[in-house]
């Protein structure tokens, strides 16, 4: 993976970069973001970075073209290693430990570099369990930095989700921190790194990786992917800058347009237009039921933006032209007064929609209260 292959984080990339050709990459490194951030990717991107064969003393990305950088965008280069949570499973029914989901770990990220635990443990078929880093991992990984790079400058051990470590395979990596091999550069990336032990954190240098914005995951849905730019808002409206899961509602997503229904929706309960909200069932009773969980959110999170604009325009600066009138108009009908009864209807309505209520029923009813709750004096 390189650089120019992740939106945004454009001052992260170059402190990397710069770490390198100023000759000061520490051997330890914590990459820190939320769920669907750009967290791993950018370790992914730094790994190749540092072992790219024809990295000159002006590049800011490595080079895709030399062996190292064509190995490691496999995802097989013999000096990039993975420490990962797993589980026993129906393929590995004893003894699971990272190296035996190499081939999965390898689908996994290279189909979509952006998902998180629950994820993974679909993907490798975990069903309910939990996957943890095991004390027995501790063993492979002394096992694994006790050799020298084989090909490379650095020999790269990833850690995705450290805390999740054994407590065993905390301790093992807080040896090999103290005490580092040569050559050997630790990249931990972790969602919560709160959980970590402390003497962990401090012997590890920071790489806080930001959120990405609503814009920006619209945008990269656009651009990249070639989302029509109208659906890519929609899907960014209901992921709140999560990454991983915008590609997933990207591949998931019918041409719903939400937002259209949810302004004429609006209109009718505003106006008690019953004949016209019994219609609008029908429409809604159609999308099936994971379209109508989705079309949920995607209504609370308009709900929120439109909150937010009658408190401040300020705290809502990317709304797109086609969404100003009527977040502008409906502001006044959305206050502190009732924004919090008319969120637990949405709130509730999803609840029974996922327990397999009628959804004809539930929409009726969530409809008739939110008319009497848009008439509430500010």
């Amino acid at each position: 993976m390189r650089f120019s292959e992740i939106p945004g984080q454009a001052d992260v990339k170059r402190v990397l970069v710069q770490t390198v050709h100023r000759q000061h990459v520490a051997h330890a490194q914590l990459f820190r973001g939320a769920e669907g951030s750009a967290a791993l990717a950018l370790a992914l991107a730094y790994a190749t970075f540092l072992n790219c064969e024809q990295r000159g003393p002006a590049a800011q990305d490595s080079c895709g073209q030399c062996p190292a950088c064509q190995k490691n965008d496999k995802l097989i280069h013999p000096d990039l290693n993975f420490i990962l949570p797993v589980t026993t499973t129906k393929a590995v029914a004893k003894d699971a430990v990272s190296s035996k989901f190499a081939a999965d770990w390898r689908s996994f990220v290279l189909e979509n570099p952006y998902q998180g635990l629950n994820d993974w443990m679909q993907h490798i078929g975990a069903d309910n369990k939990q996957g943890s880093i095991s004390k027995e991992e501790s063993l492979q990984l002394l096992k694994l930095v006790s050799l020298k790079a084989f090909e490379g400058q650095f020999k790269i051990v990833v850690i995705w989700l450290p805390e999740l470590m054994h407590p065993a395979a905390a301790n093992a990596v807080l040896k090999l921190l103290e005490e580092p091999p040569p050559a050997t550069i630790f990249l931990l990336v972790s969602f919560s790194p709160e959980q970590l032990l402390p003497t962990i954190i401090s012997r590890v240098q920071p790489v806080v990786v930001r959120p990405y914005s609503e814009a920006d995951v619209a945008s990269f849905l656009h651009q990249q992917h070639q989302v029509p730019e109208a659906k890519a808002r929609q899907i960014a409206q209901l992921v709140e800058g999560n990454l991983g899961a915008a590609l997933a509602a990207r591949e998931a997503s019918t041409d719903n347009d939400y937002f259209a229904f949810f302004v004429e929706w609006m209109r009718q309960c505003y106006g008690y237009k019953v004949d016209l909200i019994l219609t609008k069932t029908d429409e809604f009773q159609k999308m099936g039921r994971e379209n109508q969980k989705e079309f949920l959110q995607f209504g609370l999170g308009v709900l929120r933006k439109v909150l937010l604009y009658g408190v401040d325009a300020q705290f809502v600066p990317h709304l797109p032209a086609s969404e100003q009138q009527f977040v502008t108009g409906f502001s006044r009908f959305v206050h502190r007064a009732n924004a919090d009864a008319l969120a637990q209807e949405f709130n509730e309505a999803h609840y029974h929609i996922e327990r397999n209520a009628n959804p004809r029923m539930v929409f009726v009813d969530m409809s008739l209260r939110i008319a009497e709750l848009l008439k509430m004096p500010a």
